[in-house]
């Protein structure tokens, strides 16, 4: 049941921000008359011009990078809820198993807990993001420090919020339940408060359930923003979200002859009453935008979030004996962490000696504190337990402190990019960005402190040649870094400090077509090289500076209205990567973790009628390896998933997702060898949404 804390929060927000525009929304029916707009799906899927790959609105079609757009629209007609799920149709992103609490995804070929950002503001954090006060996501492939800083080594993914609203009254609810009694509650609301005040509330409520043994947990969720209009040139945006996430930490099966267990889909190897992640999150922002003429612009954001986790887990420590045992391990850990960062633009579009530009000039800083703790399971029974389809879980104790820290790291930076028009048909951009990165730590265990610092250029250059209005030809080069403490930054030890950060190469060339004004068409083939990676010396057992990768592929998407009735978002990538130094963790040639070669997803909504519409998708992936031992292999699979969409009358509407339609049986990720997630069988979800 909906806890009583969170239902009372939840209603009194909802009803203070009623009541509090309650004056201005009846003047503005008044005004305007009795009709109140609600939302529809003016648009579809495409979007044409986003802010994120350039930090200045510019047309997809004129930036030399390979941009994947989720909308609204797509999100709610496929019924995502949570970014993992969403991401699942994107070609290009292969999702991570993230030890069962935390989003986790390779993006060609690169693996990473950390890339992930709202609004443009880095979003680190260890946790499962939902959606709800989403308007869409944006998955940015390729290494790009020019706009990201650290990290982003295989590209970013970010999120942006739903925004105040100024013109309407809008809202609406939605409900839903699947086949395993899981269930959410959500309401969106935007109210123009005043002329010069606009608002918008999003908040849910969900209750998790699944095919696997003990699962169970919830989400609670809660955004208020507030946009204000400071004269005619200034805009202020203020937004919160607080986040509740808790839920059982499940890790998967083992394997079991180099193949993931089969027969097992629903074992679970986790102890419920101690396998259970718990993560609340507050983030606070603040965005001021202001046009000092119509040629130049400036925003300033500043971005305060505070992350404290705790999980314990049990799961399977090794694969599966021909005597039909296999031994478990575990952990607890905690983390608080506090970022504070903010960031600058400075945006001038002019034209000297004809030649046309949009000057960016910026700045990023911040500083992240971080205190973690680990206490290692312990089986005072034996670890070992035989295979059963309800395992008999032994005693299980966290009995010490095994590892502890606390870090400071600390950034700032300074970049300038230059976006330049020579004539109609050809285009470059390019870009610098300094960066200095400062990380501190103790180990609060061996009272080590170790301090390391960078300092790094990283440049980007693209051209674009475009033949007419709507289509372009391009390539890019850009570098990312990362240093060596890791995408957390949780601890240095007396080897990293002293270990300069990874770096990442994408060359990238490609081709964009809008088509028309709904539906556009993309194709990207890259090169990237990793270098710096660490190893372990076979002497020493210290780590050291050896390993290097290269990931290359193709990318091929359709998204948009092809008719008016139908909506489509298709993708296809063909990649291929490998370990390209021997190093003692792994052999040049040895092929990368978690990169199918083939990867292609459909899907398609059709209305019959005006009331009446259809969903079909179709999700295959290769098989692909779950570490980079190559010991263990994930088979390809095969998915559809399908739906039906009913539109009761111009305010009500049902909606029908049925997932995994022919019931395959499915490993879609993996976090080790033996730590492999199970695909849900067939689910099928109802869903009401009212618009008001």
């Amino acid at each position: 049941m909906l806890p009583s804390r969170h239902l009372a929060l939840a209603c009194t927000a909802a009803l203070g921000a009623i009541g509090w525009a309650a004056p201005a929304l009846a003047e503005a029916a008044a005004e305007e008359g009795p009709e109140i707009i609600v939302y529809g799906r003016p648009d579809g899927y495409d979007l044409e011009s986003t802010p994120t790959g350039t930090k200045t609105d510019t047309a997809l079609v004129n930036v030399p990078q390979s941009i994947a757009v989720v909308s609204r629209e797509q999100l709610d007609d496929q019924g995502m809820l949570s970014l993992g799920e969403a991401l699942r149709y994107v070609p290009g992103v292969v999702l991570g198993q993230g030890e069962g609490h935390r989003d986790q995804v390779n993006l060609r070929g690169q693996n990473s807990s950390a890339d992930f950002f709202i609004d443009g503001i880095r979003d680190d954090a260890q946790y499962y993001r939902p959606l709800y006060n989403i308007e869409r996501i944006e998955v940015l492939k390729g290494a790009n420090a020019m706009i990201f800083g650290r990290g982003g080594g295989g590209g970013a993914i970010n999120r942006v919020s739903k925004a105040p609203e100024f013109g309407h009254l809008r809202g609406s609810a939605s409900g839903g339940v699947d086949s395993f009694g899981a269930w959410n509650l959500a309401v969106d609301l935007g109210a123009p408060l005043s002329d010069s005040l606009g608002l918008r509330l999003n908040a849910t409520y969900e209750e998790f359930n699944n095919h696997r043994q003990n699962f169970g947990g919830s989400f609670f969720g809660i955004t208020p923003t507030i946009g204000a209009r400071l004269g005619q040139d200034t805009r202020l945006t203020v937004t919160y979200e607080y986040a509740e996430d808790r839920r059982l930490t499940d890790r998967g099966v083992p394997s079991q002859g180099g193949l993931p267990l089969r027969g097992y889909d629903a074992t679970s190897f986790a102890d419920p009453a101690t396998s259970n992640n718990e993560m609340t999150a507050h983030l606070a922002r603040a965005r001021l935008d202001h046009e000092f003429s119509p040629n130049l612009s400036a925003n300033l954001t500043v971005q305060f979030a505070d992350y404290a986790k705790f999980y314990s887990n049990v799961y399977p420590g090794s694969a599966v004996s021909n005597t039909g045992t296999l031994t478990l391990s575990g952990y607890d850990f905690s983390a608080d962490r506090r970022n504070l960062i903010g960031q600058g633009n400075l945006v001038w579009k002019g034209t000297t000696g004809g030649i046309g530009h949009t000057l960016l000039l910026g700045f990023d800083a911040g500083d992240q504190e971080t205190l973690t703790k680990r206490r290692d399971a312990a089986f005072p029974s034996g670890a070992t337990v035989a295979l059963a389809q309800r395992i008999t879980l032994p005693k299980v104790t966290f009995p010490s402190l095994t590892s502890a820290s606390r870090s400071d790291a600390s950034f700032w930076s300074l970049y300038l990019q230059d976006q330049i028009d020579l004539g109609e048909h050809i285009k470059v951009i390019g870009g610098v960005r300094f960066d200095r990165f400062a990380i501190s730590s103790t180990n609060l265990v061996s009272g080590f402190q170790g301090q390391r610092s960078d300092s790094k250029w990283s440049p980007r250059l693209g051209l674009i040649v475009k033949p007419g209005e709507k289509v372009s030809f391009y390539g890019s080069y850009a570098v990312s870094f990362l240093p060596q403490s890791g995408d957390q930054f949780a601890v240095l030890d007396a080897t990293t400090q002293a270990l300069a950060p990874e770096e990442f190469e994408n060359m990238e060339l490609g081709f964009k077509w809008d088509i028309t004004h709904g539906l556009a068409f993309t194709a990207a083939a890259y090169r990237l090289d990793r270098t710096n990676t660490r190893a372990t010396d076979p002497i020493s057992g210290n780590a050291v500076l050896s390993g290097s990768s290269r990931t290359k592929g193709i990318e091929l998407s359709l998204v948009g209205r092809i008719t008016k009735n139908l909506d489509v978002s298709m993708g296809y990538a063909l990649q291929d990567g490998e370990i390209t130094a021997t190093t003692t963790a792994a052999p040049a040639g040895r092929r990368l973790a978690q990169l199918p070669r083939h990867q292609a997803s459909a899907w398609a909504r059709y209305d019959l009628t005006p009331s009446l519409g259809l969903g079909l998708g179709v999700v295959y992936q290769s098989s692909q390896f779950a570490t980079i031992s190559n010991a263990v292999r994930l088979p390809a699979f095969t998915r559809i998933d399908a739906a039906l969409f009913y539109d009761v009358s111009s305010k009500v509407s049902l909606q029908l997702n049925v997932e995994n339609l022919t019931d395959t049986d499915y490993f879609p990720a993996a976090h080790t060898d033996n730590n492999i997630s199970t695909g849900k069988p067939v689910n099928a979800k109802a869903t009401v949404r009212v618009k008001f």
